[in-house]
């Protein structure tokens, strides 16, 4: 059985309110039960659907939808890698990226790299809807809850212009910052900024009050996308 390259879907004329959405996963059952769901949708019409990046692009191209959702997890080159080239060619389409994994993890990336909003697979279906028209709007979605986390005011901040959120960091809180995200330990950077361990976990702690991540492994993610960020 040959694998699905890209299928463009047979639909009756559709009216110009209709916006075009180009699915892309590689799961058939799971882009089908998001085309049935949109197929309900009287604004929203199901233009084409691919299973991985070249047949992605090539949709986008042919196509020409308003929307596309991408799942993050596609074989060969994964969704980020995607977002990037469709925006390179098409920066007016609007990009709401899918994936399995948790908001703190890919969203920020998904963000930076162009897409306009990220939503948890475990919640698309009751979510996807509002989700492509909050995108369809100009607007970005995230979750509400993540919406109130710092990955996200960060994106926003630096897209608007205004100062970043860590600058309600203390010089020291910011090195600090800056070394969890080069991967160093709690051990290391006290021998590197010549302070005590319990010194180092002090700051560590107010820099998790002050940004309001939830754990501290939430932080050190952030840290890494930070520095990676500040160096790109």
């Amino acid at each position: 059985m040959h694998a699905l390259e890209a299928e463009q879907k047979e639909t009756p004329a559709v009216e110009a309110r209709q916006k075009r959405i180009l699915i892309v996963d590689d799961h058939p059952v799971f882009r089908r039960g998001i085309a049935a769901l949109l197929a309900e949708q009287p604004d929203l019409v199901v233009c084409g659907e691919a299973e991985n990046a070249p047949a992605a692009l090539e949709a986008m191209r042919r196509l020409n939808p308003d929307v596309a959702l991408v799942d993050i997890s596609l074989p060969g080159t994964n969704g980020i890698e995607l977002v990037k080239s469709m925006v390179a060619e098409q920066p007016k389409l609007g990009i709401l990226m899918l994936s399995m994994h948790d908001e703190s993890l890919y969203a920020l990336r998904s963000l930076r790299a162009g897409a306009k909003g990220y939503l948890m697979k475990a919640e698309a279906m009751t979510s996807v809807i509002a989700a492509l028209r909050k995108v369809i709007s100009g607007d970005v979605y995230v979750s509400p809850r993540f919406s109130e986390r710092l990955v996200f005011k960060a994106i926003q901040s630096l897209e608007g212009g205004m100062g970043s959120p860590v600058d309600k960091l203390s010089d020291r809180e910011l090195e600090v910052l800056q070394l969890l995200g080069k991967g160093f330990g709690t051990r290391e950077i006290a021998n590197e900024l010549h302070l005590s361990i319990k010194t180092i976990e002090t700051h560590r702690a107010h820099i998790k009050e002050k940004l309001g991540f939830k754990d501290a492994g939430e932080m050190v993610r952030f840290a890494i996308d930070w520095v990676a960020q500040e160096q790109g």
